[in-house]
């Protein structure tokens, strides 16, 4: 009985009784779970530039697209506006012509243009100080006298670009007004001394107008007359 007590006794303390050799540490332990890794001697080392970052959030994109968006848009509007301004037989001058041509004639007064439809006159249609000399644009205008330029404008009011003469025939000042030529092709310049015939630009539907056609008038001593009558009784 006195053996069975003492094994009885004894049996717990050697369960837990280990050998020094046993023991392990908890890095050991863990050395055993632990992975390796293998570099090749021919890797190399890569830098990461921040500026190479790319925009990934939502709120990036998206103004990435409109910006884009309203790139693409203004393309398309200057695109139109040149398309526009270059079909426009009114807007600018295109039209080749010959800048040494003088008006037929040989007098002291000429027609300012040839090859024209008589258009409304003075005071047809409600306030109308000239008279409408229909022809295409691009048609050759010339200075019905000799004088001065007065006016040499690309916006005249409603006569659009428009040339002004002062001119002085049998001792009066007499004063011819030439509206709704084409943009950029007046010839003269204000200051400017024409002759008669000269050439000062091409017939237009600038400012006021809703077609080609020159409008034409006459001041004498500063009061308006009929151009139509004028013309008529007085260029050759």
């Amino acid at each position: 009985m006195v053996v069975g007590l003492i094994a009885t006794v004894a049996l717990p303390a050697y369960a837990a009784f280990r050998p020094e050799a046993e023991t392990m540490t908890l890095q050991q332990a863990a050395a055993g779970d632990a992975q390796s890794l293998v570099v090749a001697s021919d890797a190399t080392v890569a830098q990461l530039d921040r500026s190479s970052y790319s925009a990934t959030t939502s709120e990036e994109i998206d103004k990435k697209k409109a910006a884009e968006a309203a790139a693409e848009r203004a393309r398309q509007v200057a695109a139109a506006a040149r398309t526009t301004s270059t079909s426009s037989s009114s807007s600018t001058f295109s039209s080749p012509i010959d800048l040494s041509m003088t008006a037929p004639g040989s007098g002291e007064v000429r027609w300012p243009i040839q090859g024209f439809t008589k258009g409304r006159g003075l005071g047809d249609s409600g306030y109308h100080q000239g008279v409408d000399l229909l022809a295409s644009c691009g048609t050759p205008l010339f200075a019905a006298a000799a004088g001065v330029v007065r006016v040499s404008q690309e916006s005249f009011g409603g006569y659009g670009v428009a040339v002004t003469i002062d001119h002085v025939i049998n001792g009066q000042r007499v004063s011819t007004l030439y509206g709704h030529m084409t943009y950029g092709s007046r010839q003269v310049q204000s200051g400017q001394t024409v002759e008669a015939g000269q050439l000062i630009g091409v017939v237009g539907s600038t400012g006021s107008s809703t077609a080609c056609h020159l409008h034409f008038e006459v001041h004498i001593n500063n009061a308006v007359v009929d151009p139509w009558a004028w013309l008529e009784q007085n260029a050759g």
